[in-house]
Formats: structure tokens, sequence, C-alpha cells
């Protein structure tokens, strides 16, 4: 290669590297992935006792992940399979059954719930709408070929939903805290209910500080005519790209004079669930994470068994399972977080209740709910 040929070809690849390079900077600059807490936020952050030198760590620290020998498999194989492996049975055979409830005929004086797709769930608690981890684009990634969701289950959209008095999230993993969906949703949204440091994603997207409520663990919120809500810890983790953990996550407790209610948004099984039980002595219904496990996470996400016992931790008279039944993001059956809870609940002092998505949830009385997952 004579030097002409060289010099050329090294301008060549160098301006490769440099367009490689930049697309990659827009990608991840891209406002969907967020910005770092900064400012005044930074000093609230700085100042919790879950924070210690730069990120939240979990009542009890725990790994998030770990290269458990019982699944024969590391974390770079594990991902691999995650992304590349066969899907076969991770995915439901037909489209999810689901009933799409009309959301403005319902009487806002209703107190109901409607579970709509992994751990989306709509609530009308004391005259007041709150919608808790909306995600309604068809990925819950930030890849657009990533945690596609089931044929059938994405059955809401923004234009559904009337004017939203509060908009819950428990934490910033993609799953949870959907750019898309929120964004066409922001004209309806009244105020933002979140933990420490997830505020900030508002922020930059546009909402008004004044309407973003952010606190830390065991903070409560009294939003008048006797809604309070109370923010709970859960052993979990957050981050939206390389930074862990720079944002907090939480459960809540709704409760009013009529109504205590849960939702345990994601993480593994600890102590934290018995705490909640006594501090509120038992819930109407709560909502707790059954899917999307797997041994190597085992630390911050609940088997079956161990949502059963959550349940009774948490002195639940009926439970809904979330986080399954719209994404795969764990290698186990797709319907078998349902059936092996419903194995795990046979002789348990709750009530399992199965909604099918967009199913309306009364929290008293008796309803008969289809094992729609048994197919």
């Amino acid at each position: 290669m004579n030097r002409r040929n060289f010099i050329r070809n090294m301008l060549i690849g160098g301006a490769g590297l440099a367009a490689a390079g930049g697309g990659i900077f827009y990608y991840v600059n891209r406002p969907e992935f967020g910005r770092l807490p900064t400012g005044s936020r930074m000093e609230k952050i700085l100042a919790s006792p879950h924070y210690f030198r730069d990120h939240f760590e979990c009542l009890t620290p725990v790994e998030i992940m770990s290269d458990d020998v019982r699944q024969k498999e590391n974390r770079l194989t594990a991902t691999w399979k995650f992304i590349f492996g066969d899907k076969t049975g991770l995915v439901p055979p037909a489209p999810v059954p689901t009933v799409k409830t009309d959301l403005k005929l319902l009487d806002p004086t209703d107190d109901c719930a409607i579970w709509m797709g992994h751990s989306t769930i709509y609530l009308q608690l004391a005259g007041r709408r709150i919608l808790i981890d909306p995600v309604f684009s068809p990925y819950a990634s930030p890849i657009f070929f990533v945690n596609r969701a089931f044929a059938g289950s994405n059955i809401f959209s923004a234009a559904d939903f009337p004017e939203l008095d509060i908009l819950a999230i428990t934490h910033d993993h993609w799953d949870h805290l959907d750019y898309p969906t929120i964004m066409q949703l922001k004209p309806k949204i009244k105020t933002v209910l979140c933990p420490l440091g997830v505020g900030e994603y508002f922020e930059q997207w546009g909402f008004d500080v004044e309407d973003i409520i952010e606190d830390d663990w065991d903070a409560v919120i009294d939003f008048g005519r006797g809604l309070m809500a109370h923010i709970l810890p859960s052993q979990h983790f957050s981050g939206r790209l390389l930074t862990r953990n720079p944002t907090e996550w939480c459960a809540y407790a709704f409760v009013t004079p009529r109504q205590k209610i849960f939702c345990s948004g994601d993480g593994g099984y600890s102590t934290h669930f018995k705490d909640i039980g006594r501090k509120f002595g038992g819930f109407d219904l709560a909502f707790i994470e059954n899917g999307q496990y797997n041994l190597a996470w085992h630390a911050i996400h609940l088997l079956p068994a161990e949502t059963a016992q959550a349940a009774q931790d948490v002195r639940a008279k009926k439970i809904v399972p979330i986080h399954a039944g719209k994404f795969a993001l764990s290698r186990h059956m797709w319907n078998e977080p349902y059936i092996e809870l419903l194995a795990e609940s046979a002789d348990k002092n709750y009530e399992l209740l199965t909604p099918r998505i967009g199913e309306l949830i009364y929290f008293h009385g008796t309803q008969d709910f289809q094992r729609w997952f048994e197919f």
C-alpha cells in the first residue's frame, strides 16, 4: 500500500469512527435516557439516609445480579440468550385475552382499579384518578426489537384516559417509566409522584417542577379529601443506561378512610414486607410483583412463593399479581408466574385475583375472574 492510499484509508476509517461515535453520542443523549440529578434535587438526595457517596442502596445492600451456578451461565451468556435466544414458550401462543373498560364512563367517585398489563395500574380512590407506571409503547426498551409487548396486550393509549390527578412512578426502568407514554399523557397529568431523583426526568421533559412531588422512603403526602400516599421501601435498583442506582425506587400505599391499597413496585423479598404489614395493619388490596424472575437476579425480583409470602406479610385481603402478562423480560414460560402463584395461594388466607388486562376490579365483595392464562 502506498503512502497516498494509506492516508486515504486512515482518513476514511477516522471519519467512520467519528460518525459512529457521533451516532452513539446522539443516541444516548436522546431525552428518553434522561439526565442525572443536579442542583437542589441533588442536595435533597445527598441528605437521604439511603444514599451513599454516589448511589442509592436497599435497606439491606444486595447484589443485583450474580453468576448463579444453578443457572450454569454467566451474565454475558444470560444477556445473549435474553436478546437473541429461542423465544419458544416465552410469549403466548395466541393474543392475550383482554377487556377494555371505558375509563371516561367510570364514575370518579367509585373506588375501583384496573390492571393494564405488566405493572401499569389505574386507581380511583377518594374521587381521585391515579395511574401507576404506565407503559403503552409496543416495546419496553430503548431498542425497537427488544421487549416487545405480547400480541393483544397493548389495548390502552393516552387517548383513553380522562384527566389524571396523580401519575405515580415507582422507578426509572424502561418497563415502568416510558417516555413516549409519559409525553402523550402529559397534558392530562396534574401531579407527578415519584421517589428521589426521578423528578429530574420529568423536569427535563418539560413538566412544571411545582407539579412534581418527589420524596424519600417513608414520606407521607396528603392529597386532601382523605387521600394519603405513602412512599415505601422496596429491594430493587435503578438506572437507564450505565450509571447504577442514581435515583431511588419505591413501593406505594394509598390510604383513604375506606380503603388501603398497596403497590409493591419491583423488588426482591426481605423483611420490609412485614414492616409494611405492621405499619398499616393490612390492606384491602395489594398489587404485588410476580414475574420476570431468575435465580441470577433473585435478590431484586420475587419468585412466586415469595409473592405469596409477601402478600401474607403485608396482610393483604386480596392480591393481584403484576409484572407479568405483557412483556417477556426473563426466560421463564410466559404464564408460569400465574400457574405457580395459583398453586402457592391454595392454602393462604388472602384471595388471589387474576383479572384480564383492562378488567374492572372492586376492592370489596366477590368477583369471579377467569384463569385467562391457561391456554
